[in-house]
């Protein structure tokens, strides 16, 4: 069956905020159902002291895949109710952009979860980020010790690893173990773990709820209901099985595992990096290679080998243009 648009209906209804349909299916199974703001939903089921897992989608607009997957999961989860062992905080990120079909509408999203927020403060991104803090810390301020979030991307640039995630280093030593076991039931082939915020959702709930939180790129963006849903596969299987407490699966990858080496941040309109936009994640550079330049700074590789990752010139000045990593196993 096909909605208007060609779109399925659980991923149009997903796409456009709306959690009518599953919210009421989870209702009249017995849990309890709130949504806190426009594309929030959240279920619980009371005094269970079960796990809390947020997922989240489309904190970048155009970013369609993992919207399609989680619309399908959810839909199908919402008819099976009873089977959610967990209690769930699903959050579609940047509502207006999606339905623009755009990255953002002012700024990137995914920088707006920050204490001082400068120049973005005045974005539109900035109201619906304060919202999305309100939420999540709402549902994590009731939880019990075991908490989750997975913030589902996909990337603008090609990669080396066609999946991977970005990991703070603050995430306790036990969930964040449990943690990279459940990427390599989902295949993801990369982990990078951050000792520090850009602002991004999952480094936020993790620094702030103690969630076991991750930002999970699954590949490359793509238009609203026109992606291949196979590549989505294994992390669509390990996110259900999650959701539905089902016993772990085995490893489908062993992730390498990589640590920031550098933070290249844009200072200034000058700010030109040394390779062009083709460049795929996880591109090698050798020792003394210029990375970047901005004014009379300049930008290079530290250790023997370093890999670029995120490069983006494009951002406003102040914030991270991309990241330099070494693999460390």
């Amino acid at each position: 069956m096909q909605g208007a648009g060609g779109l399925p209906p659980a991923v149009q209804a997903l796409a456009q905020a709306d959690f009518s349909a599953v919210a009421q299916l989870f209702s009249d199974a017995g849990f309890t159902v709130a949504l806190p703001a426009p594309g929030m939903l959240q279920v619980r089921k009371p005094g269970e002291g079960r796990a809390s897992v947020a997922v989240s989608v489309g904190v970048h607009g155009d970013e369609t895949g993992p919207i399609e997957v989680l619309a399908h999961l959810l839909d199908a989860l919402s008819r099976d109710a009873p089977a959610l062992a967990v209690d769930l905080l699903v959050c579609v990120g940047n509502v207006d952009a999606i339905r623009a079909g755009k990255r953002f509408i002012d700024a990137d999203l995914n920088r707006m979860f920050r204490p001082v927020r400068g120049s973005l403060a005045q974005a539109a991104e900035s109201a619906r980020a304060d919202e999305m803090i309100a939420a999540t810390k709402a549902f994590f301020d009731a939880a019990g010790p075991e908490r989750w979030h997975l913030d589902l991307h996909t990337a603008i640039r090609p990669s080396v690893y066609p999946t991977f995630a970005i990991v703070p280093d603050l995430v306790a030593d036990a969930a964040k173990a449990q943690l990279v076991d459940w990427l390599g039931q989902a295949a993801i082939g990369a982990i990078i773990m951050n000792p520090q915020s850009a602002g991004t959702y999952s480094y936020y709930s993790a620094e702030h709820f103690g969630a076991a939180a991750s930002t999970v790129e699954l590949g490359r963006v793509g238009t609203l209901g026109q992606n291949d849903l196979s590549l989505f596969d294994d992390v669509a299987r390990a996110l259900d099985g999650l959701l539905r407490g089902l016993p772990a699966q085995a490893l489908k990858a062993q992730p390498h595992v990589f640590k920031v080496a550098q933070e290249i941040i844009k200072h200034s309109d000058e700010f030109r990096m040394a390779f062009d936009r083709s460049t795929q994640n996880f591109t090698s550079l050798p020792q003394h290679a210029v990375i970047a330049s901005d004014g009379d700074h300049v930008y290079t590789v530290q250790h023997a080998e370093e890999l670029v990752v995120f490069p983006n010139p494009d951002v406003r000045v102040g914030l991270r243009a991309g990241l330099m990593v070494v693999r460390v196993s």
